[in-house]
């Protein structure tokens, strides 16, 4: 556990900052009055989320490697921590989805339907807590990988 301290941290980070967003977007109104813009604003959480990844790894080598590390190891670090962000998501996503915008679901399927986008029944089989809550695992573990992957190239002791 001793050797993964940091990306426990930063696993925890991550998920309070995902909570922090969600309670932001339900702020401003993306979750019902200005929902038809929730897709395009909603991307914007990749910033925070490659910085947080930058933070992470960064730390890893700064402290556990002594500041020089591999790709392979940053890789390795981001990985990890990204399997753990998978294994909360689940949790996280039920907090956002009860406690922080409870009518998230019903709003989206009713915008999705309006607007054609698909039958009531495709939306409600879509906008549900289990579909995202998947979701979220799987995204996460496969996005955090790939930012894992392109920060570890960044941040990898050049040699000399």
């Amino acid at each position: 556990m001793k050797n993964f301290k940091t990306e426990i941290k930063w696993a925890l980070i991550f998920s309070t900052v995902t909570l922090l967003w969600m309670f932001l977007e339900k702020s401003v109104g993306l979750h019902d009055k200005f929902i038809a813009q929730h897709a395009i604003y909603t991307n914007l959480i990749a910033i925070p989320y490659i910085i947080l990844f930058y933070l992470a790894i960064r730390e890893k080598k700064q402290t556990y490697y002594n500041g020089v590390m591999t790709w392979q190891q940053g890789l390795i670090s981001g990985g990890i921590m990204s399997v753990l962000i998978a294994i909360l998501a689940p949790i996280v996503q039920y907090i956002i989805s009860m406690a922080i915008t409870p009518h998230y679901f019903e709003n989206v399927i009713a915008y999705t339907v309006a607007a054609g986008s698909m039958s009531k029944e495709a939306a409600q089989a879509y906008f549900n807590l289990n579909s995202y809550m998947v979701q979220a695992a799987f995204g996460s573990l496969a996005m955090g990988i790939v930012t894992a992957a392109i920060v570890s190239l960044f941040l990898k002791t050049k040699k000399k």
